[in-house]
Protein backbone atom coordinates (compact mmCIF):
# COMPACT_ATOMS: atom_id res chain seq x y z
CA UNK A 1 0.00 0.00 0.00
CA UNK A 2 1.30 3.42 -0.92
CA UNK A 3 -0.35 6.78 -0.32
CA UNK A 4 1.25 9.94 -1.71
CA UNK A 5 -0.18 13.33 -0.74
CA UNK A 6 0.40 16.56 -2.64
CA UNK A 7 -1.01 20.05 -2.92
CA UNK A 8 -0.06 21.60 0.39
CA UNK A 9 1.54 25.00 0.75
CA UNK A 10 1.33 28.46 2.23
CA UNK A 11 -1.94 30.31 1.78
CA UNK A 12 -3.46 33.46 3.24
CA UNK A 13 -6.52 33.32 5.49
CA UNK A 14 -9.63 33.00 3.37
CA UNK A 15 -7.76 31.26 0.60
CA UNK A 16 -8.16 27.80 -0.90
CA UNK A 17 -6.08 24.71 -1.53
CA UNK A 18 -6.80 21.31 -3.01
CA UNK A 19 -4.97 18.33 -1.63
CA UNK A 20 -4.59 15.10 -3.59
CA UNK A 21 -3.70 11.62 -2.43
CA UNK A 22 -2.63 9.07 -5.03
CA UNK A 23 -3.12 5.50 -3.85
CA UNK A 24 -1.62 2.25 -5.05
CA UNK A 25 -1.07 -1.31 -3.92
CA UNK A 26 -4.69 -2.15 -3.14
CA UNK A 27 -8.11 -2.09 -4.77
CA UNK A 28 -8.83 1.57 -4.16
CA UNK A 29 -12.50 1.44 -5.09
CA UNK A 30 -13.20 -1.08 -2.31
CA UNK A 31 -12.07 1.10 0.57
CA UNK A 32 -13.21 4.06 2.58
CA UNK A 33 -10.62 6.85 2.45
CA UNK A 34 -9.94 9.54 5.01
CA UNK A 35 -8.01 12.75 5.52
CA UNK A 36 -6.48 13.48 8.93
CA UNK A 37 -4.42 16.40 10.14
CA UNK A 38 -1.96 17.01 12.94
CA UNK A 39 -1.04 20.45 14.21
CA UNK A 40 2.10 21.04 16.30
CA UNK A 41 1.59 19.82 19.85
CA UNK A 42 -1.80 18.30 19.07
CA UNK A 43 -3.10 14.83 18.39
CA UNK A 44 -3.90 13.70 14.89
CA UNK A 45 -7.57 14.28 14.12
CA UNK A 46 -10.01 13.10 11.49
CA UNK A 47 -10.90 15.84 9.03
CA UNK A 48 -13.06 14.08 6.46
CA UNK A 49 -13.87 10.64 5.14
CA UNK A 50 -15.58 9.19 2.10
CA UNK A 51 -17.17 5.82 1.45
CA UNK A 52 -15.72 3.49 -1.16
CA UNK A 53 -18.15 4.73 -3.82
CA UNK A 54 -17.93 8.34 -2.74
CA UNK A 55 -21.64 8.55 -2.03
CA UNK A 56 -21.29 9.07 1.70
CA UNK A 57 -19.03 11.57 3.42
CA UNK A 58 -18.48 12.89 6.91
CA UNK A 59 -16.58 15.86 8.29
CA UNK A 60 -15.19 17.22 11.50
CA UNK A 61 -17.40 19.98 12.83
CA UNK A 62 -14.53 22.44 12.50
CA UNK A 63 -14.40 22.06 8.69
CA UNK A 64 -18.05 21.49 7.77
CA UNK A 65 -19.16 23.84 5.03
CA UNK A 66 -15.57 24.76 4.13
CA UNK A 67 -13.92 21.47 3.12
CA UNK A 68 -15.09 18.90 0.59
CA UNK A 69 -13.73 15.38 0.22
CA UNK A 70 -14.11 13.59 -3.09
CA UNK A 71 -12.58 10.69 -4.95
CA UNK A 72 -11.95 9.48 -8.47
CA UNK A 73 -11.88 5.70 -8.43
CA UNK A 74 -10.69 5.60 -12.04
CA UNK A 75 -7.58 7.53 -10.98
CA UNK A 76 -7.13 5.92 -7.55
CA UNK A 77 -7.08 9.39 -6.05
CA UNK A 78 -8.86 11.10 -3.17
CA UNK A 79 -9.05 14.87 -2.89
CA UNK A 80 -9.65 17.44 -0.18
CA UNK A 81 -10.87 20.82 -1.39
CA UNK A 82 -10.27 23.38 1.35
CA UNK A 83 -11.93 26.78 1.12
CA UNK A 84 -12.13 29.73 3.50
CA UNK A 85 -8.98 28.55 5.19
CA UNK A 86 -8.23 29.76 8.71
CA UNK A 87 -4.95 29.93 10.64
CA UNK A 88 -6.21 27.10 12.83
CA UNK A 89 -6.27 24.84 9.76
CA UNK A 90 -2.47 24.92 9.77
CA UNK A 91 -1.27 21.34 10.10
CA UNK A 92 0.28 18.42 8.31
CA UNK A 93 -2.48 16.67 6.37
CA UNK A 94 -2.40 12.90 5.95
CA UNK A 95 -4.26 10.50 3.73
CA UNK A 96 -5.40 7.27 5.39
CA UNK A 97 -6.81 3.90 4.48
CA UNK A 98 -7.65 1.13 6.90
CA UNK A 99 -6.91 -2.21 5.28
CA UNK A 100 -6.40 -4.66 8.15
CA UNK A 101 -4.16 -1.96 9.63
CA UNK A 102 -3.93 1.79 9.16
CA UNK A 103 -1.81 3.05 6.29
CA UNK A 104 -0.64 6.64 6.08
CA UNK A 105 1.01 8.84 3.52
CA UNK A 106 4.02 11.00 4.27
CA UNK A 107 1.83 14.05 4.82
CA UNK A 108 1.66 17.46 3.20
CA UNK A 109 2.12 20.71 5.09
CA UNK A 110 -0.65 23.30 4.98
CA UNK A 111 0.17 26.70 6.46
CA UNK A 112 -2.46 29.41 6.68
CA UNK A 113 -0.89 32.73 7.51
CA UNK A 114 -0.83 36.33 6.38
Amino acid sequence: VQLVESGGGLVQPGGSLRLSCAASGFTFSNYRMSWYRQAPGKERELVAATSSAGDSTNYADSVKGRFTISRDNAKNTVYLQMNSLKPEDTAVYYCNVHRYVDYWGQGTQVTVSS
